[in-house]
């Protein structure tokens, strides 16, 4: 594979406290002029003279993050570089209407960090995020630079531009991030093992809901409320690959590429429609609860953490987005991983998500800041070990963590990098930003956590083994390969503004006929023996040909680079 899609391993282990601060917008209460004298790279305060100024900046925030403006990270961000941050804010339902209508009215932030915004439109085709080529180098991003040198490409928009930095997380458990918990209390219980075979888990569920009447046997979410916190994708494992949203657009059409290096589509596939036929006997049964095509993250959380949780399973990413383990030990402990299962014509695939190491779109510079070079040596902070740790888990070095315990080794064995001693909890709390902003985790980093190999994984401390050990025990081993599936996932894929407006409405008509047939086919208000081929000729009359064509046009572009 060319150059644009190599993996990235490079890792940067440098403890460098540079960077700095972005000057840009002038503060309302400050008589300091836009146009700034910059420090040596490298040093802080960013800005000479010991002048104050103000950045703004969008992002998106997280439930367990109580407000970034009084966060402590936050505050220690402005203490050391003397730049305060006005943040302009979505949640993950509504930032991207709220970032396009300020884009839109002309009055936005100097930078944009941790969401991806439509480059397309707003960098390449009007220019409203400023070209970064000449900006990225030793001088201006020296950790950014150092890590992502030989990557560069994986930025380029369809002009050949860089409108945008990179961010890697490369973790392993993410990549294996469509996990589903059972609760192994209520399997024992009922006296029956996990589940290993479609068939198997159906006599579980209906078990399980002559135990608990009032049971949920399969709890979700809307799409998008949680991270991987559908039941449908995971199910779908058992007949075919289930691929992840596509890069371009952000739609649900399944999109995948097949062994011929064509684009294509899983939703019109006759092994999605067995997939369908399989949940609507496992809804007929009463085993999917009406909620999980509707509700949020938040309020499945509430009902697994009921007393005496009437919840059998869930799907989620981490188990800790719904239970903690020191506020809820006990029932946080029942729950343990459960692989995807066998299907009736042997098919059993987890989703291995094998370009997420690596995103673009991460930190765009609006032509409103007036000094692009402190944007981006504030950023350039994030791309250091120790800007990483901060941002995750506190600024105080050796009460939030601290580098190279002795003694200590990481979950791959070796000896351990860093160790955390402010554990990621779910619990909304004010000291760090956790999952805002922009994650710089590569694998080695990821890997070089401290971790007693002897800890028992479901202590607070023992999360990422948890995940770490159930992500290899449970879904490496059913990681889609030539041998064992017909469709792998698709790289990000860069598409002109002329193309993604001639497909912007198909996708979303697309994204609605797969969305809405997928819930009635599955609770029986379609009937899938009679409405399956008027299904597929909806989307046919859609456009979805244009769509899967335009993907084609920019996933060949992408190979030949």
């Amino acid at each position: 594979m060319k150059s644009i899609l190599k993996k990235f391993t490079a890792v940067t282990l440098s403890i460098v406290m540079v960077l700095g601060m972005t000057a840009c917008k002038e503060k309302s209460s400050s008589t300091v002029s836009q146009e700034v004298t910059l420090t040596d790279s490298g040093t802080y305060p960013i800005v000479a003279d010991g002048k104050n100024i103000t950045l703004t900046c969008f992002t998106m925030t997280m439930p367990n993050v109580e407000d970034l403006q009084t966060n402590d990270f936050t505050k220690f961000l402005e203490e050391k570089t003397g730049i305060h941050i006005e943040f302009e804010t979505g949640t993950r339902d509504d930032w991207e209407d709220k970032l396009n209508m300020s884009l839109q009215s002309g009055d936005y932030p100097d930078i944009i960090m941790g969401v991806s915004p439509n480059i397309a439109k707003y960098g390449v085709k009007e220019g409203i995020f400023i070209k970064l080529d000449n900006y990225i180098n030793e001088k201006n991003t020296p950790n950014y630079y150092s890590m992502f040198k030989d990557n560069l490409d994986l930025s380029r928009e369809s002009d050949g531009s860089i409108y945008s930095l990179l961010s890697t997380n490369d973790c392993y458990h993410c990549s294996y991030g469509r996990k589903m918990w059972i609760n192994t209390k209520y399997l024992a219980d009922m006296g029956c093992e996990i589940p290993q075979t479609t068939q198997e888990f159906y006599d579980v569920c209906k078990k399980f809901l002559e135990y608990k009447p009032n049971g949920i046997a399969i709890g979700g979410t809307a799409p998008g409320a949680g991270w991987y916190s559908t039941f449908q994708e995971w199910l779908m494992g058992s007949f075919l690959l289930s691929p992840s949203k596509s890069y371009t657009l952000n739609v649900n059409d399944m999109t995948a590429v097949n062994k011929e290096g064509k684009i294509v589509t899983a939703a019109t596939d006759d092994r999605y429609k067995k997939y369908l036929e399989y949940c609507n006997s496992l809804y007929k049964l009463g085993a999917i609860y009406d909620g999980d095509f509707t509700q949020t993250q938040e309020q499945l959380k509430t009902i697994v953490n009921q007393e005496d949780a009437p919840v059998l399973c869930f799907p989620e990413g981490t188990i800790s987005d719904y239970i903690d383990s020191a506020a809820n030990p006990d029932l946080y402990k029942q729950y343990a991983t459960l692989s995807p299962l066998e299907g009736p014509d042997g098919t059993r695939l987890t989703s291995y998500f094998k370009y997420s190491a690596i995103s673009s779109g991460n930190f765009c510079i609006t032509d409103k800041c007036k000094n692009p070079e402190a944007a981006l040596r504030w950023v350039d902070f994030f791309y250091s070990k120790t800007g990483d740790l901060c941002s995750q888990y506190g600024a105080d070095e050796g009460v939030d963590w601290k580098l190279n315990p002795e003694g200590k080794v990481g979950l791959n064995g070796e000896p351990a990098l860093y160790e955390v001693l402010n554990p990621y909890s779910a619990e909304t709390q004010n000291h760090d930003w956790q999952d805002i902003g922009i994650r710089v985790a590569p694998a080695a980093y990821r890997l070089g956590q401290a971790v007693d190999p002897n800890i028992d994984p479901y202590a607070p401390e023992g999360l990422e083994k948890l995940l770490y050990d159930s992500s290899k025990k449970d879904y490496e081993p059913y990681t889609q390969n030539e041998s064992n599936s017909d469709l792998d996932m698709i790289p990000e894929l860069k598409i002109t503004d002329e193309e993604s407006t001639n497909v912007s409405t198909i996708a979303v008509e697309v994204e609605k006929i797969i969305t809405e047939s997928s819930v009635g086919f599955i609770t029986g208000a379609k009937d899938i023996n009679t409405e399956w081929d008027s299904y597929k000729n909806s989307l046919d009359k859609s456009g979805l040909k244009t769509l899967l064509d335009t993907y084609q046009a920019a996933y060949d572009r992408m190979m030949k680079k």
